[in-house]
């Protein structure tokens, strides 16, 4: 009897060994990291030995560096280093920084993180392209009494051409083009506008101004979140719309007009995009929204609603689900406030991934279809994304089952309310959307393409 339960106790240690599995993906390395070198990680669970080979990252196609480790629930500390103590991570200033700390509740879970550099080791190198320049170190915001570094990618062309050019107003300027001065990767967005520029597109100027630093949540919101802070909005926008641009427009070659103004940002850089965009109809057209901070203050539902949208407005919203629980629930409620606000849908394309993080990379890979659907040069009447068959949803409104055509293998779908609850979840082939259950009322329904790790989003009614 005693082998027959040290038996059992056995089989069971070696399933729950076999689900409790932690792990860790680094997508970002600095790009200064020595070619050859091998990542290691170090921490509670090894003795915080810097260069055990069992605890080498290795490279996973087309997702970094990472390591999938053993562990029993409770909070873990570790760093990277390439071997030793001599070279482990620091700031992207080769300084100092503390210990790493994860809460594991057990089972299987993964986390994504960036390497910014490596202590002692010099800094980033620049990586902006040639035709990025600085337009000031210390330009001058009036509305706010400080100044800003400000940067401007022009297209390859703009040297030897007079044509005017559209203007994307972007926000966290050090993160857009160069590694240099970004705190986690930069977006590429010079690298991309060149490609794109290569390939057809007739270019657009890119304007970048860096943050505020310890003042960025201040600038990013115009209201005050009891936690975190905020209330200068109001005025940054001010200084973008009554400073900055009549300043571009009047030094460069611009098409000044908003269905040539676009302004973007992630995060809090989002939710002040959302702002200004409804703010200053006048002034934007095009609002590319990545990954926002609408958990910051329901204000900025109530702004879009009582402001309405006036003038034609193109707004561009793209998420993961990785980032938060509530992310993609909050841009599901914005984009309804915006319908119910008089945007036409076909004004808005949503884009939802099922991978993503809340990070520099994911908004690099995202930029270039961003751009290309806010400046595409005729609007279709669908959203569809390029090499993606346009889905259709029947009938609408429904009283019974839902239908998605065309369906694909392992294609699932969620049903959210309008308060972005999750109410249905399940696979399109298996069975139409059963709808039985539902109160009379709007839903939006989610579709997702598991091998393209894409969402899309509709509208329907329960009758």
């Amino acid at each position: 009897m005693k082998r027959i339960a040290l038996f059992t106790a056995l089989i069971v240690w070696a399933c729950w060994s076999a689900t409790a599995q932690l792990t860790i993906r680094v997508v970002t390395l600095p790009v200064n990291t020595p070619a050859g070198d091998q990542v290691y990680i170090a921490g509670t669970f090894n003795g915080w030995n810097p260069g055990n080979p069992a605890f080498i990252l290795n490279e996973t196609s087309g997702e970094g560096l990472s390591i999938t480790l053993n562990l029993n629930p409770g909070t873990i500390q570790y760093k990277f280093t390439r071997g030793s103590w001599e070279t482990v991570e620091g700031t992207s200033a080769g300084n100092y920084i503390p210990n790493r700390t994860y809460a594991y509740s057990g089972g299987v879970d993964t986390i994504e993180v960036t390497i910014a550099g490596w202590e002692n080791h010099s800094g980033p190198q620049h990586t902006a392209a040639e035709n990025v320049h600085i337009i000031s170190e210390d330009f001058f915001m009036p509305q706010l009494n400080r100044t800003r570094r400000i940067w401007i990618y022009l297209p390859p062309d703009y040297e030897t051409s007079d044509k005017r050019y559209p203007v994307i107003y972007m926000q966290d300027g050090q993160n857009l083009f160069d590694a240099y001065y970004s705190f986690s990767g930069e977006w590429e967005v010079d690298e991309s506008m060149n490609k794109m520029f290569d390939e057809g597109d007739k270019g657009a100027i890119v304007v970048g101004i860096d943050n505020g630093g310890a003042l960025r949540i201040d600038e990013y919101s115009p209201w005050v979140n009891s936690t975190y802070g905020g209330g200068e909005g109001r005025a940054y926008v001010d200084f973008l719309t009554e400073t900055l641009k009549p300043w571009i427009d009047a030094n460069y070659r611009t098409s000044t007009d908003p269905g040539n103004t676009a302004i973007a940002g992630s995060s809090m850089g989002g939710f002040i995009a959302m702002y200004a965009a409804i703010e200053r109809q006048d002034i934007f057209g095009k609002a590319g929204i990545f990954s926002p901070s609408f958990w910051f203050s329901d204000s900025i539902y109530m702004h879009v609603a009582d402001h309405g949208v006036v003038s034609d407005l193109d707004v561009y919203f793209v998420a993961s689900h990785n980032e938060s629980a509530t992310m993609v629930p909050h841009m599901l409620a914005m984009y309804e406030t915006l319908v119910q606000a008089g945007l036409d849908a076909e004004h808005m394309y949503f884009l939802s991934h099922t991978d993503g993080a809340h990070s520099e990379w994911y908004w690099a890979r995202e930029y270039p279809a961003a751009y290309d659907w806010l400046f595409r040069e005729i609007a279709t009447s669908a959203q569809s994304s390029p090499g993606q068959v346009k889905q259709l949803l029947y009938p609408n409104p429904v009283d019974g089952q839902l239908h998605i055509t065309p369906s694909m293998p392992r294609m699932q779908y969620v049903v959210y309310a309008v308060d972005g609850r999750q109410l249905i979840s399940g696979t399109v082939l298996e069975s139409p959307v059963d709808t039985s259950g539902l109160v009379p009322g709007l839903y939006f329904l989610e579709v997702l393409d598991p091998d393209r790790a894409t969402g899309k989003i509709f509208r329907f009614v329960k009758r």
